[in-house]
């Protein structure tokens, strides 16, 4: 329609959203349906946030916030990013918003003018180069490769900057891939940037705590503090509390930028849900024994999840540093047919042959900007990973090579 803004045109849907939809939407007719599209733990929020948030209700804490959040949670953020990172922000370097899409989001449309140029590396959450494109920013995509387990290398960055490069935005352990950078990789990257003055680094942390074996994480602006005065910091309690519904998001940064930030967040939202914030005080001063249950339960997942789908043919799955998800190629099923006679041709023809005929819902690895690929979110019991990799496994054992 005419009214509408010329934006949304630059604007496609969730692809993981669409994909979970429509496993609700075969449910709802009757079939059997496992999704692993949903980026969502399975446990509940730990017990002493929840009774947190209970209190804060009890209290009165009820009204309206300031606009930053908080002056507890936002004192708590700066001690994390100190205790948890060696960052040394202070609480009024500080931003609480309705969740870490609000975060980034808030940071695009305060500093993308037209032009402006974005690095995301592919594969990429879906959201990224949506958010630029709305702001009137212009995303710069840098393939990554399996074999080099889906890391940005520091020459291929290198060559993509510009001077109308503004931001690189860099998520570790990443959705969809898992990857993450050691301390010696994330070195690479920063050493790159201290040579360009003129890109900010966007970090989002959100899965930090879902790293397993022996991988340690680092943040860009622990590993070069040389990047601190151009570096937002972004992380939140979603993934590890358990509070995906609570909708909290933090991060810190220049001064100036969160104080336009905070301009633009006072026209659109205000603060955070008051109770949802007070709940996230106890997420990061309480106790923290939890994330070592969780750690473990996911490294198990993943463990089972990479070992049958490399059992599976035509498939290859890397073993992902952390997250909870795998990102298998399927290139060795392009070309190949179904016993329905349907002509597997890429990645989304393979996504949806798989829900249709084992009702197992994934994502297509396009919708990422990297395919022939799937997602697969293994935040779900180890009965169901079996079950659903079983099903993948006999759906491609029933591709057959085109006569």
């Amino acid at each position: 329609m005419s009214f509408l803004a010329q934006a949304l045109t630059r604007v496609k849907p969730s692809a993981t959203i669409a994909v979970t939809q429509k496993a609700r939407d075969l449910k709802a007719q009757g079939r059997e349906v496992v999704s692993l599209s949903v980026g969502e733990p399975d446990f509940d929020t730990p017990e002493h946030i929840r009774e947190a948030g209970k209190r804060a209700i009890d209290r009165g804490e009820t009204r309206y916030t300031p606009v930053l959040g908080i002056p507890e949670l936002r004192e708590a953020v700066a001690q994390k990013f100190q205790r948890e990172n060696g960052l040394a922000y202070k609480s009024s370097d500080t931003i609480v918003a309705t969740g870490g899409k609000h975060i980034l989001f808030n940071a695009f449309l305060a500093t993308l003018n037209p032009g402006d140029e974005v690095i995301v590396t592919a594969p990429f959450w879906v959201s990224y180069p949506e958010m630029v494109a709305i702001c009137g920013g212009t995303t710069v995509i840098v393939q990554t490769k399996m074999e080099d387990g889906f890391k940005l290398q520091p020459e291929a960055l290198e060559g993509v900057i510009t001077p109308k490069t503004k931001w690189l935005v860099l998520n570790s352990p990443s959705n969809p891939s898992g990857a993450a950078y050691s301390l010696e990789e994330m070195k690479k990257v920063t050493d790159v940037l201290l040579r360009n003055p003129q890109v900010h680094v966007l970090t989002d942390d959100i899965y930090e705590h879902l790293v397993y074996g022996d991988f340690k994480f680092v943040t860009p602006a622990q590993v070069e503090p040389g990047l601190i005065d151009r570096t937002l910091t972004m992380n939140g309690v979603s993934k590890a509390y358990a509070m995906t519904g609570w909708r909290i998001g933090y991060a810190a940064g220049p001064s100036a930028l969160i104080k336009a930030m905070d301009l633009l967040q006072g026209q659109q939202t205000s603060g955070a849900c008051s109770i949802a914030q007070w709940a996230a005080v106890e997420a990061l001063n309480g106790p923290q024994e939890h994330l070592a249950t969780f750690r473990k339960a996911f490294q198990e997942r993943r463990d089972l999840v990479v070992s049958m789908l490399n059992q599976a043919k035509f498939l290859k799955c890397p073993m992902p540093e952390g997250a909870f998800y795998v990102f298998p190629s399927c290139a060795e099923a392009m070309g190949r047919k179904t016993p329905q006679g349907k002509i597997i041709e890429n990645d989304t023809d393979f996504v949806t042959a798989l829900l249709e005929a084992e009702g197992v819902a994934v994502v297509q690895g396009s919708a990422f900007g990297t395919g022939p690929n799937f997602r697969v979110s293994y935040a779900a019991s180890a009965l169901v990973l079996e079950q659903a990799c079983h099903k993948i496994q006999s759906f491609c054992a029933s591709l057959s090579d085109v006569a």
